[in-house]
């Protein structure tokens, strides 16, 4: 009987008389297959990786001295909700220019308690130019617009509001008038202070009412418009005046990085190098793989990290909002406007196509240029990389972010320490930790890294981007 599998019968141990030729199940037995290195799903471009200019660290630390900064800036005040109950975080008032510094928490929490809770609908107003200032708002969520009045006499955008945001300070100690209005357009949540409230606390309070009389006695040294000490200078001048004396003066509490570190244990068993090495080494293979997770992570740190990471370390005055909500080039010609020497943008995948749709709306079309081997858009001639490691939460909501590099440049670099020992990459290394009692060898992969921005202005944030909204 004909063997209709073509096997020969080989599963029944026999042959059959009509089989004339070697099957392919035996076959297989002496031949080897052809295969790939094991592959794995979840490595990404790297982007930031591979544009950051990495600067090597000494001793595990890294210092960016700066000029002295004497003029006080504006913070963003976070707000708690559980469930409606919205409330300002006590501590977090001390973000206000007016409360700067101030330690006593019971009148922190005072005053956080007096804060009242209101709801707006778009087009609502909290403050309208010319009318008297008397309260601070608080965003604790929403959208709202500031406007002003243009040259002649139409409406200008002066700058959009989002979580955090506040004005109306000034209005706590100096009574005075609304220099713009600000009007909702998206249903807001906002938490107000009435100027009544914190006058009745200072009366009550000998430590509030101490520092703000200091606030106002205490003389503001001349700064720059970044807040920096001043250096005198005289120009324009003829014949022979005095010239001002000057000296630039450092910050006396410098900022230090210190490399963070992702670690794993690569364990294999003696049995698996021994026997089955050919023609894969699996050693190379799993610390190959091993690697690439902590690269992976490397990236994830470097945008996610509290304490070094870009999203969180950049500052309040280079983070802007989305004007109307998803991506659009107006959005991203003001993140440019802030700084010089812009180099790369960096936004998660989905940011980029809303970027895409916004201009396909518009009739405007982003050119793309070459880097690295591969092609990528560009807006302005700055390249827009994709990097799957800025969060999205769950409303569909994302930031995207511009940089400027480099050390002469003063911009965002990135830190390693590279000569360590045993390394088989810049700054990573494995290490063999031994032999168990169960035959498994255990390699320690560690990978070293931080990043630091320089200055202020060489990394900016777009904050609120909409990707899910409907069109």
């Amino acid at each position: 009987m004909t063997d209709p599998a073509g096997t020969g019968g080989n599963d029944a141990g026999t042959l059959s008389p009509d089989t004339h030729s070697l099957s392919t199940a035996a076959a297989r037995n002496l031949a080897s297959t052809t295969k790939t290195p094991p592959q794995m799903r979840g490595i990404s471009p790297r982007w930031l990786l591979r544009v950051l200019p990495w600067v090597q660290v000494c001793a595990g630390a890294y210092r960016v001295n700066r000029r002295r900064r004497v003029a006080v800036g504006d913070g963003r005040v976070n707000c708690t909700a559980v469930g409606a109950d919205v409330r300002v975080v006590p501590q977090e008032l001390r973000e206000l220019p007016v409360l700067r510094g101030f330690d006593d928490e019971d009148v922190l929490t005072a005053l956080a308690d007096r804060f009242v809770r209101r709801e707006l609908q778009p087009g609502d107003l909290i403050a309208e130019a010319g009318r008297p200032a008397e309260a601070l708002t608080v965003i604790a969520y929403g959208r709202l617009h500031k406007l002003g009045v243009g040259e002649y006499g139409g409406t200008t955008l002066l700058g959009v509001l989002a979580d955090g945001d506040h004005v109306g300070d000034a209005a706590l100690v100096e009574p005075g008038s609304w220099p713009f209005t600000v009007r909702a357009v998206t249903p807001c949540i906002v938490l107000t202070l009435p100027r009544r409230a914190f006058t009745d606390l200072t009366g009550q309070s000998r430590s509030l009412r101490d520092h703000v009389e200091r606030l106002r006695t205490r003389p503001t040294p001349p700064h720059n418009k970044q807040g920096e000490a001043a250096i005198e200078l005289a120009a324009g001048h003829t014949g022979e005046p005095d010239l001002p004396g000057t000296f630039v003066d450092y910050d006396v509490a410098p900022r230090e990085y210190e490399l963070s570190v992702a670690q794993a244990v690569l364990r294999v068993h003696t049995r698996v190098a021994d026997l089955y090495n050919r023609p894969m080494n699996q050693f190379e293979q799993q610390l190959r793989l091993t690697v690439e997770a902590l690269r992976e992570r490397q990236e994830h740190d470097l945008v996610n990290d509290p304490q070094f990471g870009l999203l969180p370390n950049a500052d309040v005055s280079q983070r802007i909002q989305a004007r109307t909500g998803p991506p659009t080039p107006d959005d991203l010609d003001e993140l440019l406007s802030r700084r010089r020497k812009s180099r790369y943008f960096l936004a998660h995948p989905h940011a980029i196509a809303a970027f895409h749709r916004e201009c396909t709306r518009r009739g405007v079309y982003p050119t793309s240029t070459e880097l690295h081997g591969s092609t990528v858009t560009t807006w302005r001639g700055v390249p827009l990389l994709p990097c799957d490691k800025i969060p999205i939460n769950r409303a569909r909501v994302t930031s995207i972010m511009v940089m400027r590099t480099g050390e002469k440049s003063e911009g965002v670099i990135g830190l390693h320490q590279t000569g360590i020992p045993e390394e088989i990459r810049p700054s990573l290394n494995a290490r063999l930790m031994g032999i168990d009692e169960k035959g498994i060898i255990s390699y320690l992969v560690s990978a070293y890294y931080s990043a630091a921005i320089l200055v202020p202005d060489a990394l900016g944030v777009l904050e609120n981007v909409e990707l899910g909204r409907a069109a």
